[in-house]
């Protein structure tokens, strides 16, 4: 059952991370998944670029609190020279380590040549590698796919490639790019990565529940397992698989305990957001909707979550929502 790991210099019990997710693992998110035992997490992406250019909301993604450590800072890129520039920039920030996105999909960043277009460009994606391990004082670890489509699944190569590049650490998505967040995960490639490399692996895709991550832990032989969506609104998540590791009996939570974990999680996005709070309460309405997913009469509520202006009408709505369960 559950070990003491060591990964990046950073003893950790072998249960579950934080997968990185841009637009929602924002700090409050990374603080919660945190305090229920995730047990490391990763900004959300930061565009090389836009750093070395100054971007105000490029610096804000490079923040980190001590409740969220240990913590990476996840850069974008395909171009060395702006990674090696903004690996020195980030340091700043005292990151326990910096991760290099080549899983991203969408087509804003593979249009790039970055995020998951990395994996078409081996050779480029080893240059970016390279430089951001020269340039760093901390280790280098990289995101990655098992491949940009079902005819070019390469996971193992390019592994290998960013493994002899410098890179300490591989994080691998189930999924080519051609896929995106659909279809089945392939835990086999993710296995056959981490038998061919001689650095730990971190696995990532459909991991629901603590019952999936035990299997992807027996199936792969990861060191340690990233859990991402299944996370959005449930960041008990963290501590179902903690205890099932530790082979101790789990209580789900309540639709109060949801409710007032809501209302904490919302309260922490308008403290930290450098927002005006009716600004700031928008960023909060996917998290209210998510915490009512699956409970009975969600579909009833769902619309007022995506129409809050104040946390006072987050107050009002999970009230009324309580009432109906």
């Amino acid at each position: 059952m559950m070990q003491e790991m060591n990964l990046l210099n950073i003893t950790c019990p072998q249960t579950a991370a934080l997968a990185p997710m841009a637009g929602v693992a924002d700090t409050a998110y990374r603080m919660l998944a945190r305090q229920k035992g995730a047990v490391m997490t990763v900004s959300e992406m930061i565009s090389a670029k836009g750093l070395c250019y100054d971007s105000k909301g490029s610096a804000e993604l490079c923040r980190i609190t001590e409740q969220e450590r240990p913590m990476g800072l996840q850069l974008f890129g395909s171009e060395p020279e702006f990674i090696a520039r903004a690996v020195n920039l980030i340091q700043d920030y005292q990151p326990d380590w910096i991760d290099l996105n080549m899983g991203c999909p969408v087509p804003k960043v593979v249009n790039t040549g970055a995020g998951s277009a990395l994996m078409k460009t081996p050779q480029l994606a080893a240059e970016c590698v390279k430089a951001a391990v020269r340039e760093s004082s901390v280790p280098v670890t990289v995101k990655m796919r098992i491949g940009w489509d079902e005819n070019s699944v390469n996971a193992v190569e390019f592994a290998q490639l960013m493994e002899n590049s410098g890179a300490s650490l591989l994080t691998i998505h189930g999924r080519t790019r051609s896929q995106l967040y659909s279809g089945k995960a392939d835990w086999n490639v993710i296995r056959q990565v981490k038998q061919a490399v001689n650095i730990p692996v971190i696995g990532n895709g459909d991991i629901h529940n603590a019952q999936d991550c035990e299997a992807m832990y027996q199936q792969t032989g990861v060191d340690l397992v990233a859990v991402g969506r299944a996370s959005y609104g449930n960041p008990w998540i963290f501590e179902e698989i903690d205890c099932f590791r530790k082979g101790l009996a789990y209580t789900a939570p309540t639709p109060q305990e949801r409710m007032d974990m809501m209302l904490a999680h919302i309260r922490l996005i308008l403290d930290l957001s450098e927002k005006p709070p009716h600004l700031a309460i928008r960023e909060a309405r996917k998290h209210a909707s998510w915490y009512m997913s699956g409970l009975k009469f969600a579909a009833t509520f769902r619309a007022r979550c995506y129409q809050l202006s104040s946390y006072q009408e987050a107050e009002q709505l999970a009230e009324d929502f309580l009432k109906y369960t």
